[in-house]
């Protein structure tokens, strides 16, 4: 965490084998509805545990997205964020949707999170995730790679300025075949 934010900012994401966060039109069903496949390798005792997407939601109370992110929300057929105040970064996005605060910028979202007092903050979506990388605002990352190669698609990952060195805390994985890997960003850079 950054001396000049009082909020850890977290990811929670998964990506298919080539890092690829959704095919080219958005969709994400090889990641939802994976089809059934009883080789992987079965989870072992012992093996680290890495805080699943229910628990890293409720450590969270603000969660900060992109309009791309929040009109795939929105196509799930329910809210999935009711205990969390959510930032949608967008220059265009007009909305009454009452479940969302619109923020036209980085700085807004950032003035939004320490008026709000806010401790956590999960940020999701490609662009914001990127971004938010470039600006040294990740301390804390869990990247779930599905066994899955789509070939091309909406990257997680794209350029940066400079390196961003991670702290490999464990990996676990399920018997769908997922990996599932927490990291420490070593020294978040940037404007924090």
């Amino acid at each position: 965490m950054s001396a000049h934010r009082s909020w850890q900012g977290k990811v929670f994401i998964a990506t298919s084998l080539d890092g690829y966060i959704a095919r080219v039109d958005g969709d994400i069903a090889w990641l939802t509805d994976p089809p059934p496949n009883a080789g992987h390798a079965k989870p072992h005792a012992g093996q680290p545990v890495i805080p699943g997407y229910e628990e890293h939601l409720a450590s969270v109370d603000h969660l900060v997205m992109g309009r791309g992110t929040y009109e795939k929300v929105l196509t799930f057929g329910f809210w999935p964020y009711p205990q969390q105040q959510v930032i949608v970064l967008s220059r265009t996005l007009a909305t009454d949707d009452s479940r969302v605060t619109v923020a036209t910028s980085t700085e807004e979202a950032l003035t939004l999170l320490a008026e709000r007092g806010s401790t956590a903050v999960y940020v999701d979506g490609g662009k914001v995730i990127q971004d938010w990388l470039r600006r040294g605002l990740i301390d804390d990352i869990v990247l779930t790679r599905a066994p899955v190669l789509l070939g091309r698609g909406i990257p997680l990952f794209g350029p940066l300025d400079t390196d961003v060195h991670l702290i490999h805390l464990a990996t676990t994985f399920n018997d769908t075949g997922m990996t599932s890997s927490h990291y420490r960003v070593a020294v978040p850079t940037g404007i924090g």
